[in-house]
């Protein structure tokens, strides 16, 4: 690799010294960025992505160690280099048993820097070049396509993982959102950190704060013990936040607060909690006319919508579909235990020819169901036939679920016309109040956070 292809930090809280290590590097071809902390310097690591950082021992706040200490966490095979006073020299020594590559006393020759420089790169290039390898197989290895549109998408999801930016993922439900996202986290400096998904259409709207920002025990009936949010579980890591779209306006402002400070606050607590998370959300909706028609904040849809990735259908990535279907065959169980070979022709030929309102998983469901029944080696096409019938008849929703979810959607807009007065909302439906109320404990929904609402 050419001097020109390699790029290093340099960290000094002396600005004359970092011109000096920063001009004599760039001389010979290196691409540097100059730092004057430590602080600094992990801050930037993410977007600049070094293949050596030269550091002084002895900084101001973050010291050459510290920063060591935390890049050593978060990149084992970044080679650092310690500058140093002459009278700092055992603490040089002693840190090279601690995995520092090397030191350099100040001041320093430029001969001696160029020969430290080379060889860490030397000794480092060829495991830096197989981990790269090895991390492009590993951050995008659930991931099965052939796909250009897939392969387009991912080149940008590498990209944006190396940032600190947020993440915005679109895509019909079934395609994959929250597998792109996860490996957008792998692909990131956070992939040793926790990935934290949760559904925000699962969540009752009563719960939102209590499961996001955590509680203090007594906090509320129930409350037995200190429960940590969402947030500090992800602490570190990546937040998935998927259906963003369904996420009540009565917490969204909450929501956005707490991406701006940095920190949450755990319902019955009066301490604010520093956390450090990146955000990744999705939905199936169209956030921007959820947006436009007011039932989405602007000011957090443009928080949130900072990188947006649109993942493709399956239809529209019909080349996918045989690498797919046998890639879901090869890891069940059943279809080993019955040798199970693959599909027969014309049973691939349904597959390529359906139309997929689920997307990649309903085609894992078919899959499943079809060697869950087949007797023979080769999975029949009348097998997928009954198994893509019985998958359309459970898009239909039981007679049960359907009424509960408009009893549900006619109550939060009942509240949401009242500005939360169970009174008015009770004489317009028709209801006594003990009734109404009843209904509003059975779907969670909590009339005083509607009053919030129209108030923000």
């Amino acid at each position: 690799m050419s001097a020109c292809r390699y790029r290093i930090m340099v960290v000094d809280d002396d600005p004359a010294l970092l011109r000096l290590l920063s001009m004599r590097l760039s001389v010979v071809g290196y691409e540097v960025a100059a730092v004057e902390s430590g602080e600094k310097a992990i801050a930037q690591i993410a977007t600049f992505q070094p293949h050596l950082v030269i550091t002084d021992l002895r900084m101001d706040g973050m010291d050459g160690m510290a920063l060591f200490d935390m890049i050593r966490r978060r990149s084992p095979a970044l080679p650092v280099i310690i500058l140093t006073a002459h009278g700092s020299i055992p603490d040089a020594v002693h840190a090279t048993s601690r995995g520092v590559f090397g030191y350099l006393t100040k001041p320093f020759d430029s001969k001696d820097l160029l020969e430290q420089v080379t060889r860490a790169l030397r000794v480092t290039g060829e495991q830096h070049g197989r981990r790269e390898e090895e991390l492009v197989a590993e951050w995008r290895q659930d991931i099965v396509t052939r796909s250009p549109l897939m392969e387009d998408l991912l080149g940008q999801a590498r990209l944006v993982a190396s940032s600190e930016a947020s993440v915005f993922i679109h895509g019909q439900s079934g395609t994959g959102k929250e597998v792109l996202a996860r490996a957008i986290h792998s692909a990131s400096p956070r992939s040793d950190g926790e990935f934290v998904a949760v559904n925000c259409s699962a969540i009752p709207e009563s719960l939102f704060e209590s499961e996001f920002f955590g509680h203090a025990k007594g906090s509320f009936t129930g409350a037995t013990r200190d429960h940590k949010g969402l947030f500090q579980a992800a602490d570190g890591g990546t937040l998935f936040l998927d259906e963003i779209g369904d996420m009540p306006m009565s917490f969204q402002v909450k929501l956005l607060r707490a991406i701006q400070e940095r920190s949450v606050r755990p319902v019955g607590s009066t301490q604010a909690v520093p956390v450090d998370v990146r955000i990744i959300s999705a939905t199936h909706c169209d956030l921007d006319e959820l947006r436009k028609d007011g039932s989405f904040r602007e000011d957090l849809y443009y928080r949130l919508n900072v990188v947006a990735l649109d993942i493709p259908s399956l239809i529209d990535r019909r080349e996918d579909i045989p690498l797919l279907a046998n890639h879901f065959l090869a890891g069940l169980d059943d279809a080993v235990k019955k040798s199970v070979k693959g599909f027969a022709p014309d049973a691939m030929e349904v597959l390529l020819s359906a139309p997929w309102p689920g997307n990649v998983r309903q085609l894992f469901n078919v899959v499943e169901q079809a060697v869950a029944f087949t007797t023979t080696s080769l999975i029949p096409a009348s097998l997928v036939q009954r198994a893509l019938r019985d998958e359309a008849d459970a898009e239909m929703p039981a007679f049960a679920d359907a009424r509960s979810h408009f009893e549900r959607e006619y109550l939060t807009q009942l509240l949401q016309i009242t500005n939360g007065n169970v009174s008015q909302a009770a004489r317009i439906a028709k209801r006594n109040r003990t009734e109404f109320y009843k209904l509003l404990h059975k779907h969670h929904l909590n009339p005083s956070q509607f009053k919030a609402s129209r108030a923000s």
